[in-house]
């Protein structure tokens, strides 16, 4: 699956430093299923990749799309993040390097569905992801965390192990009732475990410009959010849907569709907000 971005990286400014800052910690979230959570979590790192930082992708969904929307087959999550919460494995040993160049993944394995349950007999079970993040991520400029469609301990963990939350929103009716309850959560964990969490932006996924409903939503999530809604929008692009099933992010399978348009803006706009944050 080797590919070479050269002719599509985005231009962006210089970060280099005598310090480089700390790797980025961004959650992807949203409790309810079918949003485009993983969609966004492989093609956005992706794209990221191809801005030359290096990204790692968490996959916490006990389904592991996210694993086999990078092209990492089953017989090789054999170590993977289910013994990092466990304690049984260093991050680094499930972590593996994909032939996207600058982009590593820690997959997801069939235990993990069960974790949730063992992890309640664990002190500070709350914290395990973010203490096995800690001091393991110097060779990284970003890492995404793929959450499972629920708020279970496994999102718990997630929203403790991140400095920010990156929501995926579909255009459908009932997407400003999902959030406002996810933003609640994340208010929640602000209060009791993470204090500088914080909602870094809203994605509008599977737009669809032929319909009125979309455009609605579009218009009311904005008229709620503001700023805090990204201006790039994921349209529905039937080329984003195909390419899972090759193990590819859609940016190797058809660079030129407007889904990998709208990723690669998603990630420039990404960096943008970056930059501003920290200065």
């Amino acid at each position: 699956m080797s590919f070479s971005f050269e002719r599509y990286v985005v231009a962006q400014p210089s970060t280099s430093s005598a310090v480089p800052p700390a790797a980025r910690v961004l959650a992807i979230a949203n409790q309810k299923g079918g949003v485009g959570k993983t969609t966004t979590a492989i093609n956005l790192a992706t794209a990221l990749a191809a801005t030359r930082r290096n990204v790692m992708v968490i996959d916490l969904d006990p389904q592991g799309n996210a694993s086999t929307g990078l092209g990492i087959d089953r017989a090789a999550r054999t170590t993977n993040i289910y013994h990092v919460l466990m304690g049984e494995a260093a991050l680094k040993e499930a972590a593996i390097v994909t032939d996207i160049p600058g982009l590593t993944v820690v997959p997801s394995g069939v235990d993990l569905s069960g974790a949730e349950i063992e992890l309640i007999d664990f002190d500070r079970r709350e914290h395990r992801l973010r203490e096995a993040l800690a001091g393991s991520l110097e060779a990284f400029d970003y890492v995404l965390i793929d959450c499972p469609p629920s708020l279970n301990l496994l999102t718990l963990n997630a929203l403790v192990g991140a400095d920010a939350v990156l929501v995926p929103l579909q255009c459908e009716f009932f997407a400003l009732e999902g959030i406002t309850h996810l933003v609640k959560t994340i208010e929640r964990v602000r209060q009791a475990f993470n204090p500088d969490l914080v909602l870094q932006g809203i994605i509008l996924t599977m737009f669809d410009k032929r319909n009125n409903l979309s455009e609605q939503v579009a218009t009311d999530v904005r008229d709620f959010f503001g700023d805090k809604v990204y201006n790039t929008v994921i349209p529905r692009n039937v080329r984003v849907s195909e390419a899972p099933s090759h193990g590819k992010p859609v940016l190797l399978y058809d660079v030129k569709c407007s889904g990998s348009e709208a990723y690669l803006h998603l990630a420039s706009e990404l960096l943008k907000r970056e930059r501003d944050l920290r200065t």
